[in-house]
């Protein structure tokens, strides 16, 4: 049988997926269906929890071992994929490939990057030996991978984030596989990447006839990429439909929180209001704390300013690899001015490597500058007493990427929001106490998780507790490391949300360090990209995004996705 004229490739029909756990049976899919076709693409796409991973492994058959398929079918290309015998195993890789998330522990770190595709062939029969190793370097060639032969050569850790990604592409399409799985295959990486690493998905699946079930949590990004859209919530598919369809007619609530937390479509909706004169659609407004009841923002320039950072530069020495090798310099932050005046919110962004993490580690003293000189409130960092040195401290706060690793896993919810008063010397138990149950409140959480561990909250909650630490000594700068990019968007949503919450009713001041233009355009004020240790262009959030000057600036946000979309005149 072949899936053509409208014949389903892939029909999911009723699925339902249980796990068995100490606690009794849960059931993570109820009642799923949806096609794909032949050469389409369909999105699955929901927050953590919804079951769109879950329903992708059953498709391919890589359930944990304490997960089965307890209901309803898996035709591929009409065989049951889930009946016994139904061969999935043998359709793994030949007819059935997948790109899986995380780039890193996907490849074996010790086995070369070209041994492993070599490895995908051998196993499918496709190629032995020399024959196999030479169709390897042509796979990764295909995948847009500059020098293949001599990549193929080395191992993951010597590939970036970008590349290692391209190589598990190459991994998924190297047995030409009629359905690809795609599962959040970009979600770890920079927006202009994730576009290189997109479009080169498109077009091998395209050349191939490859149909394309994409696994996200961006309903902008599913909207951009797929012909249609299937959305789960909590284990059930609650709508689907024809992407457009979907963007301009939502039907479900919860499609429509999607489209108002997907960051891509939120800046689309920002940019046609402001050519309108109109107010983005789905309630979203634009978060900077600056801006007045009409959504203009109102100027910031004439507020002093609480960091200042004159020419700062950062060179770090690199070893060579041979034992008598010669050192070799890496100049990572060149020459970098800006301010970020008090009460405001100024955006770093670039790509990876561009510098901008090494400036935030030097604005909170975690590094020292080569050169060059960064005051807050007008005291200089490195030339301070000790009590200045301490008092630095208390003004200054952290909230880094991963909220997980940031958070001491041995204590408990209530003994790391209290750790940087009990450091300080701050008060009482009994006024720590009643600060912590006062931050709790502030960021929205229950006081009922004091007593638990970080490893029992989810990521959102887990920002949160992040957020309230960084709070507890009443900081005047909080400094935001790719706060937000580790997260489902409505969570994502929230956080930026409760920040801009927050810096209204505290005055807080922000520097927010990210790599999603579509991110900083709802919280900044102000915005610096950088690029190669530069900054090539500055200045407030609606010039640079409204009237980009550079050429990077422009390629940066013609990477957002969404921004061909046509949103309709309703979002403006």
């Amino acid at each position: 049988m072949s899936a053509v004229d409208g014949v389903p490739l892939l029909s999911i029909r009723d699925l339902e997926v249980s796990f068995t756990t100490d606690h009794g049976t849960t059931t993570a899919v109820r009642g799923a269906s949806f096609d794909v076709l032949a050469g389409e693409t369909v999105a699955v796409v929901g927050e953590s929890g919804s079951g769109k991973s879950t329903t992708a492994a059953a498709v391919i058959g890589l359930l944990a071992q304490n997960g089965r398929v307890s209901g309803g079918s898996i035709l591929f290309d009409g065989t049951d994929v889930t009946a016994r015998g139904g061969g999935i195993a043998r359709m793994r890789g030949r007819d059935i490939g997948m790109v899986p998330q995380d780039p890193m522990s996907n490849l074996n770190p010790v086995i070369r990057v070209g041994a492993q595709i070599v490895e995908a062939l051998e196993d499918n029969g496709v190629a032995r030996g020399d024959a196999a190793w030479r169709r390897a370097v042509e796979l990764l060639q295909e995948a847009g991978l500059p020098d293949a032969e001599r990549r193929a050569q080395q191992y993951p850790h010597e590939f970036s984030g970008g590349m290692r990604q391209r190589a598990l592409i190459a991994m998924g399409l190297s047995c030409r596989p009629r359905l690809l799985i795609a599962d959040e295959p970009t979600s770890a990486l920079d927006v202009t990447v994730q576009r290189t690493i997109l479009d080169r998905l498109e077009a091998l699946t395209h050349e191939l006839g490859t149909a394309v079930l994409l696994i996200t949590h961006d309903l902008g990004l599913a909207a951009d990429r797929a012909q249609r859209v299937v959305v789960m919530y909590q284990g059930e598919v609650v709508e689907a439909g024809p992407a457009e369809q979907l963007l301009r007619d939502p039907q479900h609530e919860y499609t429509r929180r999607l489209l108002a937390a997907a960051p891509s479509l939120a800046s689309r909706r920002i940019q046609l209001a402001r050519r309108t004169g109109g107010r983005p659609e789905y309630g979203e407004d634009l978060l900077a704390p600056s801006a007045d009841a009409d959504g203009e923002h109102a100027p910031a320039a004439a507020a002093p300013p609480i960091v200042e950072v004159e020419d700062l530069t950062k060179v770090f020495r690199l070893r060579g690899k041979g034992l008598f090798s010669r050192s070799t310099e890496l100049t990572a932050v060149d020459a970098v001015t800006f301010a970020i005046p008090r009460g405001t919110t100024t955006a770093v962004v670039g790509e990876s490597g561009s510098g901008k993490s090494t400036v935030a580690r030097m604005v909170l003293d975690l590094l020292e500058p080569t050169s060059g000189s960064i005051r807050v409130d007008g005291v200089e960092i490195g030339a301070r007493t000790r009590a200045e040195e301490v008092a630095f401290r208390r003004k200054v706060q952290p909230i880094f990427q991963d909220p997980y690793s940031s958070l001491d896993p041995l204590y408990t919810i209530y003994r790391t929001v209290e750790e940087p008063l009990r450091a300080h010397e701050v008060g009482t138990a009994a006024q720590r106490r009643a600060r912590v149950l006062e931050l709790m409140d502030a960021v929205a959480l229950p006081a009922a998780l004091l007593r638990r561990y970080p490893a029992e909250l989810s990521g959102g909650q887990r920002q949160r507790v992040a957020i309230a630490r960084a709070l507890a000594l009443e900081p005047e700068l909080v400094v935001c490391d790719e706060a937000v990019s580790a997260l489902d968007v409505i969570v994502q949503s929230q956080i930026l949300h409760l920040l801009a919450d927050l810096q209204h009713r505290l005055g807080l001041s922000y520097l927010f360090i990210s790599h999603d233009l579509a991110v900083v355009r709802q919280i900044a004020d102000q915005v610096c990209v950088m690029e190669q240790g530069r900054i090539v262009e500055q200045g407030t959030v609606d010039d640079v995004f409204d009237r980009p000057q550079q050429a990077y600036t422009r390629a940066l946000l013609d990477a957002i996705p969404g921004r061909r979309l046509d949103l309709g005149p309703q979002a403006a």
